[in-house]
């Protein structure tokens, strides 16, 4: 049962200590850069939790309208920089196929052994460090600041090109029909470009406002940290939910959404604090085999339905660097394997 009221509960509990947070960042600076560590940790915290929290609006499940959840899940989308309607409808997509990884090969989009056996030594060292987990860093920072950005410029040019071939063609008649069908590498739909535009927007806005306020230097400096570092924890969170020892990796054929849904998604048990920092998305099993389950919910749905769920696969943190091995898709075993 989805409860407004505990949704607001959950919005104020997290971007009100962002707002202070932010409040106090410049002071303690006065006085020292190391009173800043705690802070950046905490944003880096909260951050997360904000992320997890617009997954749930993308869901329609945070609040019990779709008009509340929409608005809300554009303003976090706005907090973590990145349009929310185009990401959710990526990641409905991720659900509807989960387990087919011919079809959805993960955050990483990983290859197959085959694939990587047909590489040359160059092409297998990139692939090797592109996904090495250090690079969840400098990944973190570019899926959060500049691809968002990047979407709508190269959009917007690919707008114009399109534009121009139809003026050529056919001058202004039917000029409403091409912004209504045109089609992009980096939004499919009218809607997902006015999401990511008003986004761009919004995020351009309040970068130059905290600019201004709290100087460039401090304001990127710890801008930057944040969002690298939240966007890191949140991609490995969802990583290892999908990515590891015995994971359903099936074809298309004979795939099972049950199956991917029961045996593809993991249990993430983490210690009382974290699970409250990632809004309990460790408990990706029942999310996967109910996505609209709020957040606030989903313990107790894993609680009642221990008996049932007694072979999901249980990951704690101390397992995700062999997770991180997991980076090949055997076509053949239907399972993920390491680079031998």
């Amino acid at each position: 049962m989805r409860s407004n009221f505990r949704a607001w509960l959950q919005i104020f509990s997290t971007i009100l200590p962002i707002a202070a947070l932010w409040y106090l960042l410049p002071s303690l600076a006065a006085i020292s850069t190391l009173l800043i560590v705690p802070i950046l940790v905490l944003l880096v915290l909260f951050s997360s939790r904000c992320f997890s929290l617009m997954h749930d609006c993308g869901h329609l499940s945070l609040f019990r309208t779709q008009y509340l959840n929409h608005i809300i899940g554009f303003m976090l989308g706005v907090i973590n920089a990145i349009p929310q309607h185009p990401w959710s409808r990526g990641h409905a997509y991720h659900h509807r196929h989960n387990g087919n990884w011919d079809l959805y090969r993960g955050p990483s989009a990983l290859i197959t052994s085959e694939e990587y056996d047909n590489y040359n030594n160059f092409q297998k060292f990139s692939y090797r460090l592109l996904r090495h987990p250090l690079m969840l860093l400098p990944g973190g920072f570019f899926y959060l600041i500049i691809k968002p950005r990047l979407a709508l410029v190269l959009g917007s040019f690919d707008f114009l090109i399109d534009s121009i071939r139809h003026i050529g063609k056919n001058g202004f008649s039917k000029w409403n029909l091409l912004i209504s069908n045109h089609r992009s590498r980096n939004w499919y739909t009218a809607s997902e470009f006015w999401h990511i535009l008003g986004n761009n927007i919004c995020v351009v806005g309040l970068w130059l406002a905290m600019g201004s306020w709290l100087g460039l230097g401090l304001f990127w400096g710890s801008y930057s940290i944040v969002m690298t570092f939240s966007a890191a924890i949140m991609i490995t969170v969802f990583f290892v939910q999908h990515n590891f020892e015995g994971s359903y990796a099936h074809t298309t054929e004979g795939w099972d959404s049950f199956e991917g849904d029961i045996n593809g998604s993991s249990f993430l048990k983490l210690n009382p604090i974290f699970n409250w920092f990632s809004a309990d998305i460790g408990y990706h099993n029942v999310h996967h085999l109910c996505e609209g389950i709020p957040n606030y919910n989903l313990r107790a749905c894993h609680e009642a339905n221990a008996e049932l769920l007694k072979n999901v696969k249980v990951l704690r943190l101390s397992n995700i660097p062999e997770c991180f091995k997991l980076i090949l898709w055997n076509r053949d075993l239907k399972a993920l394997v390491a680079i031998p």
